[in-house]
C-alpha cells in the first residue's frame, strides 16, 4: 500500500444516492483475489452499453473525468453487500479518495484496509461539490481536511489507527509485522 498523505486532484461526480457495491463492481466480475484489471469493470453496467461500447455521458467516459482521482458520490454510498472488490476497482481505476455525506461502514472499511480514503463531509460540502463537477480540490489526512478551491475548508472524520495506517502506507497485517519482535518477545515471557 502506498502512503496517503495529502491529495489534490479534480473531481469527477456521480450524484446518485445509494450507490450499492453492485453497482460499483457487478457481482460477475468477483471472480479475481487479485486487485489488478478491476478498473477497467468499474460502474461496468452504467459505462458500457450492452455491444461494450463506453456510453459517452457516462461521468467517467468524459475527458474532462481522465485523470481524476477524487470520486464524489451522492449519499450512502458503497451500501449493498459486502465486497473488497469494490474498494479495489476503484483503486484499480485510479482513485484515491471518494467523498459523500454518508458511506456505509463495511465499504469504509474495506476501503481504509486498502488504502482508498472515504472523506464524509456535510451536506453543504458536498452540494457545492456536486454542482462544481471537475473541481480542484485538496485533501490533508493529517489534518482530517478537504480545501475547495474557494478557499472553504472542511473537516473529515478518521479514526487514528486509520490515519496511522494510511499516512505510513500500512494495512493492519503490516502494522502487526512491524511490531513482530515486540510480540514474540511479550509471547516468550509467557
Amino acid at each position: 500500500m502506498e502512503p496517503v498523505v495529502s491529495l489534490a486532484s479534480r473531481t469527477v461526480v456521480l450524484p446518485a444516492a445509494n450507490i450499492d457495491t453492485d453497482q460499483i463492481i457487478p457481482a460477475r466480475f468477483l471472480t479475481t483475489t487479485t486487485r489488478s484489471g478491476l478498473g477497467a469493470q468499474l460502474f461496468a453496467d452504467w459505462r458500457y452499453d450492452a455491444t461494450g461500447a463506453p456510453r459517452p455521458e457516462f461521468a467517467l467516459n468524459l475527458p474532462a473525468a481522465q485523470g481524476c482521482r477524487i470520486l464524489v458520490a451522492g449519499h450512502n454510498f458503497g451500501c449493498g453487500s459486502s465486497r473488497e472488490h469494490a474498494p479495489w476497482a476503484l483503486l484499480d481505476y485510479g482513485f484515491c479518495a471518494v467523498i459523500s455525506t454518508q458511506i456505509a461502514d463495511i465499504f469504509r472499511n474495506n476501503s481504509l484496509k486498502n488504502g482508498l480514503l472515504p472523506v464524509i463531509v456535510d451536506e453543504a460540502t458536498s452540494a457545492w461539490l456536486i454542482a462544481h463537477p471537475g473541481a480542484l480540490v485538496s485533501l490533508d489526512v493529517a489534518a482530517g481536511t478537504l480545501r475547495l478551491p474557494t478557499g472553504v475548508t472542511a473537516n473529515f472524520p478518521l479514526e487514528a489507527f486509520a490515519r496511522h495506517c494510511l499516512l505510513t502506507g500500512v494495512d493492519e497485517l503490516g502494522f502487526l509485522l512491524e511490531r513482530r519482535a515486540a510480540i514474540e518477545a511479550y509471547e516468550r515471557r509467557l
